[in-house]
């Protein structure tokens, strides 16, 4: 355990959605792994050398090689720890069904939402509108089943349950109720949290998230 835990580290910063997914995915694993806090603002070394092209986190350094972007770091540690708690389905459409609604939240949802505290006007009004429409397509996606997946939590839910813990923000900034206009996306996160303590356990308390929000909007500019 203590060799693994010594091969295995997790650059991160505690706000990051990205980060989320792959402390998700190693608790699920039960995957020991030493975590690492970087200083966004002035990078450590450690970072800017194992991920030279992006300069960003999360970054996995598995026996002193790096894997980079949440998305691919999610897919290498289910593939490594196969052995439990698989995280994609077997059958390749499914899988492949799977890989795109992962991409569609990283394209779509991410940006629109974070434009939610960033900008103002038409070009906020416009992200609000299409970041709604992300989340009736994702609620149209997730339809009756548990999970994305059908009956168990898999790499659909580990790449959008980070995004709850911004939720205050997105509701704020963006002005909808998520609980009242999209039920069964809420009571999906309810599920998680309840069920998944590699979920309750990770997640920050979003009155937190949402104070790292507002100090970002006044680095900004966009309020005093």
């Amino acid at each position: 355990m203590a060799e693994q835990q010594e091969q295995l580290i997790l650059l991160d910063f505690w706000a990051s959605m990205f980060g989320m997914r792959v402390r998700i995915a190693l608790a699920e694993k039960g995957i020991p792994y030493e975590y690492r806090e970087e200083d966004l603002r002035n990078k450590s070394q450690l970072l800017l050398d194992m991920n030279p092209v992006h300069k960003k986190i999360p970054v996995l350094i598995h026996k002193g090689k790096p894997i980079c972007e949440s998305s691919i770091i999610v897919q290498y540690i289910d593939e490594v720890w196969s052995h439990k708690a698989p995280l994609f389905p077997s059958d390749p459409l499914q899988k492949a069904r799977a890989r795109f609604w992962a991409d569609f939240i990283d394209k779509k949802l991410y940006q629109t939402g974070r434009n939610l505290y960033t900008t103002k006007g038409e070009e906020h009004e416009a992200s609000r509108n299409e970041f709604l429409e992300c989340l009736k397509l994702l609620e149209g996606e997730l339809g009756d089943k548990p999970y994305f997946g059908g009956e168990t939590f898999g790499y659909v839910d580990v790449s959008l349950i980070p995004f709850y813990s911004w939720f205050q923000a997105y509701e704020t900034f963006g002005n909808f109720n998520f609980e009242h206009e999209y039920p069964k996306l809420f009571a999906w996160v309810k599920r998680c949290i309840q069920n998944k303590e590699s979920v309750s356990k990770t997640l920050p308390e979003s009155p937190k998230v949402f104070a790292f929000v507002q100090h970002l909007r006044k680095r900004f500019g966009i309020e005093d």
